[in-house]
């Protein structure tokens, strides 16, 4: 007679056994049926990836990957294609792309298509044991991947209806409690496991404000039931750990019409050294639908040519793959342009596979004035502009910006984007802080000091805010949490302020993590100086991180390489920052080479420039990481890195694009136009106008990019987006156009009183006698760099000639000029 015990293990390997037999059904079986719509003359060979398959439950399930490679050295997708057989039935049955246990034993699995075949071993053990559904690592999986307890679902931080989870599975105990016992155990019935409102409202059997969430022929659905049908019991922890999230095929596939499926495999490492399919409890998402979109089941359709990565989470691994789609595009003809260095080689290689023809060469106008506005910030002087024109030399561009780069301006200019940045401003380093801590900046790029060096100076200052002004750094930030925060989005590219409460819902940043970052810096006190208002910036001897939800202390910890157990000095920021500038790093020398990109382009090759993250890919991943390498080898100087983009024909290229280019968002295959930035657009009006703005408390002549705060008040300034520096994200300075920046280029008083005065640039040359005609041609090549048109001259001439007095004419001319796009644009 058998035992209840023995009993109850038959009765739950029936009850997986039939959950396989439905689940088998489900599966369409499309195998040779759409094969034989492919054409596959060229097929030469088929890769199956796993290799082998180990089964250790009777729940175990596998989609074995097949590639195709085609004698052009493309690949396709062949995994819905081939047809599987085994060899022994007993052990192991293939339903469509998939393999199920069914004793314990070996075999093998052919994998069969066209002429190819590739055979896979496969073993199954414990077939015969009970195999409970895992709380741990299937029942919180499969609501994540239904989007139950997602930020808009259930794991809002005050849930949805009164039932509450921790947001993407986060906190197993916190979904124990909610899941078992909150509502009195209303959500779960298992005499009738069907009407447990878990399976009832998610399926919209009784209302539910999340609409349909899960369908009953949905393998989450048969995972939940099934769990409650066991008795909703939760498992140990010992092993049940996913310590890698595996995705097949390996990111950089590309996939070139018309073989623009894949499908994405989904394999689960653990600690006790299981690997499992988990395809089926994974979510998938697309970074851009627009090139591709993926199904429930991680199946990627390409829409357009383009890169995009598919993400994938399983528990509280999240992870990527990046894919590239390629398609023929009518009369396109690489035009092999030339390369000026390993940025153009870069470029052009990822034009070339997408299809995407460069721009030609900007002019010798549009360059002089691109880069004095990216490199010093302000426009050229006529005298400068006729020399660079004037100029026969073949090198002339490179020899411009060899000089820009060692003009004093470029020192101001570049202390000013950093300055947005370490929130300067008096409110976070009061009056007496901010023209120290901003001369430290100025000094630091008129020095061209080393980037490790910034950081290093940076992120272990201490002692007086006036002594020594890096110290800022700290009393910028509110308190310890936001120093963490504002180092990881400066120097590691990644905003981690999700992870204080929960996971990161977007990156592998765990709330361990985000304290264990923090113990580098908690350390670090203030305390008043004797000075007014002075700080100090001191390291205590002791004190530890206590992760809030679990009462841990918690050790320091870098990513990519964990906990670091034992740190030599009371004053841990010395070994973060070893760790940080460390040529290996993998994320210091690419968000600092990135953000350089971004300022000189308008645009990151990771964009968001603090951003980084898988679901979040670069653009070019082979330039970032030539641009990073670089960086690295010559000593983190940013002068060099700046001189190799600039000299590139990548950056010189013109901003109007062809008819094959036009829609390149990403690839740089022409200059993007942008905005120029509030204080470069008020210097540029000053220099036109020649008539300097003043700022009270600033000396008199002192240009809006030098200005060191904020606080120095300018409503023009601040109306075309001039931060208050209030946080670390480059995204606070904003490029919006607003009805307010509008009113003021139409009708502001400033740009009125400058028109006006009769020291502006074209009254004072009136008043020397030149023509109306010649002061046109200045005044166009002042703000735009070059000469009028015949046919603009032609109108302009007209109109000054309507006009009482010429003055009044060269004013209307003026006020065009400064409201036209040309004018306002960095191009």
């Amino acid at each position: 007679m058998k035992s209840a015990t023995c009993t109850r293990r038959w009765l739950l390997l029936d009850s997986t056994v039939g959950l396989l037999m439905t689940l088998a059904g489900l599966v369409s079986p499309f195998a040779g049926a759409v094969a034989a719509e492919l054409d596959l003359s060229t097929l030469e060979k088929i890769e199956v990836q796993p290799a082998e398959v180990r089964f250790s439950s009777p729940r175990g399930h596998a989609i074995l990957l097949v590639t195709g490679h085609l004698a052009d050295g493309q690949v396709m997708d062949l995994t819905r294609e081939a047809k599987l057989v085994s060899t022994n039935e007993a052990v192991v049955v293939s339903h469509s792309s998939a393999i199920w246990p069914a004793g314990n034993g070996s075999a093998e699995v052919s994998v069969l298509i066209a002429d190819q075949q590739v055979i896979v071993p496969v073993s199954v053990e414990q077939f015969d044991q009970p195999s409970p559904i895992s709380f741990r690592t299937e029942t919180v999986a499969a609501l994540t991947r239904q989007g139950c307890n997602s930020g808009g679902c259930h794991g809002s931080p005050s849930g949805k209806g009164g039932f509450l989870l921790s947001l993407e599975a986060y906190d197993n105990a916190m979904d124990e409690q909610s899941l078992t016992r909150g509502a009195q155990g209303r959500r779960t019935n298992r005499i009738e496991p069907d009407q447990s409102l878990l399976l009832l409202k998610p399926t919209m059997t009784v209302e539910h404000g999340g609409g349909l969430k899960l369908n009953k022929n949905d393998y989450s659905y048969e995972v939940l039931r099934q769990w409650i049908a066991e008795g909703i019991s939760v498992d140990s922890v010992e092993g049940k750990r996913c310590v890698e999230l595996e995705l097949l095929p390996a990111s950089g596939r590309v996939l070139k019409h018309p073989h623009l499926k894949q499908q994405i495999v989904a394999l689960a490492h653990f600690e006790d050294g299981t690997v499992r399919d988990v395809t089926r409890l994974t979510k998938f998402s697309s970074s851009d639908e627009e090139v591709a979109t993926i199904s429930a089941d991680g199946l990627l359709r390409g829409q357009s040519r383009g890169q995009v990565a598919v993400m994938a989470r399983y528990l509280d691994q999240l992870v990527s793959c990046q894919l590239t789609l390629v398609r023929d595009v009518e009369g396109f003809q690489w035009p092999d342009p030339p390369a000026n260095n390993y940025v153009d080689e870069a470029v052009y290689e990822k034009l070339r596979q997408l299809q995407y023809p460069p721009s030609e060469l900007c002019t010798d106008s549009d360059f002089i004035r691109r880069v004095y506005l990216d490199v010093i910030g302000v426009l050229p002087t006529l005298a400068e502009l006729d020399a660079f024109l004037g100029s026969e030399e073949a090198n002339r561009r490179q020899v411009l910006i060899d000089q820009l780069l060692e003009r004093p301006e470029f020192a101001r200019f570049w202390a000013l984007k950093w300055g947005d940045l370490l929130r300067l401003q008096e409110k976070s380093v009061n009056s007496t802080g901010v023209p120290k801590f901003y001369q430290w900046l100025v000094d630091a790029f008129e020095q061209n000091m080393p980037f490790d060096q910034f950081a290093r100076e940076l992120l272990t200052a201490q002692g007086s805010t006036y002594d020594h002004p890096a110290a800022n750094y700290y009393r910028a930030a509110a308190n310890m949490s936001e120093a963490t925060e504002t180092t990881a989005q400066l120097f590691l590219g990644s905003r981690i302020q999700c992870a204080k409460c929960h996971n990161h819902p977007f990156e592998n940043w765990t709330q361990d993590n985000y304290y264990g970052l923090n113990a580098f810096f908690n350390r670090v006190a203030r305390k008043p100086g004797k000075r007014f208002e002075e700080e100090v910036v001191f390291v205590s001897r002791e004190g530890e991180v206590q992760q809030p939800r679990t009462g841990q202390t918690m050790k320091p910890w870098l990513p990519g390489q964990g906990v670091v157990e034992e740190v030599q000095s009371h004053d841990r920021r010395s070994a973060f920052v070893d760790w940080l500038t460390a040529p290996q790093n993998p994320f210091f020398a690419r968000v600092a080479v990135n953000r350089i990109w971004s300022e000189v382009t308008g645009q990151g090759i990771v964009e968001p420039v603090d951003d980084f993250r898988q679901s979040n890919p670069p653009a070019n991943e082979v330039l970032l990481e030539k641009l990073a390498a670089d960086f690295v080898a010559h000593g983190y100087d940013q002068k060099h890195i700046l001189r190799t983009i600039l000299n590139s024909r990548t950056y010189q290229l013109s901003s109007e694009a062809n008819e094959l280019n036009s829609n390149d968002k990403r690839l740089f295959s022409h200059a993007k136009m942008r905005m120029l930035s509030a204080e470069q657009l008020l210097d540029a009006v000053c220099q036109v106008t020649q008539l300097a703005e003043t700022f009270p408390g600033l000396p008199a002549g002192t240009r809006a990019t030098a200005i060191p705060s904020p606080d120095f008040a300018h409503t023009f300034l601040d109306t075309f987006g001039r931060p208050a520096r209030t946080t670390a994200c480059a995204c606070e300075r904003s490029d919006d156009s607003t009805l307010a920046q509008a009113i003021q280029l139409f009708n502001g008083s400033m740009i009125h009183q400058k028109l006006a005065d009769k020291q502006n640039r074209f009254h004072k040359s009136l008043s020397a006698e030149k023509t109306p005609e010649v002061i046109l041609g200045e005044l166009y090549r002042a703000a735009l760099s070059r000469p009028p048109t015949a046919a603009e001259a032609e109108i302009a001439m007209k109109h000054i000639a309507a006009k009482e007095t010429p003055g009044e004419g060269l004013e209307d001319l003026c006020w065009v000029l400064f409201n036209s796009d040309e004018f306002l644009t960095q191009h």
